[in-house]
């Protein structure tokens, strides 16, 4: 669940930034490069922000 939380709020962040960068006339193929690259940040952060330790043995 916090998973899923991590990725709705940087989906969110991400939606502005293209938006913004759209109203400063960035061409659309930074934008799309500049989103994929935010899109992977984001998963790699929630994936470790969100991991459970593993139980010691």
């Amino acid at each position: 669940m916090s998973f899923g939380i991590y990725l709705v709020g940087y989906i969110i962040l991400i939606a502005g930034l293209a938006i913004g960068a759209n109203l400063l006339h960035v061409p659309m193929q930074w934008i799309g490069v500049g989103v994929l690259c935010l899109i992977g940040l984001a998963i790699v952060h929630g994936v470790t922000a969100t991991r459970q330790k593993d139980p010691q043995s």
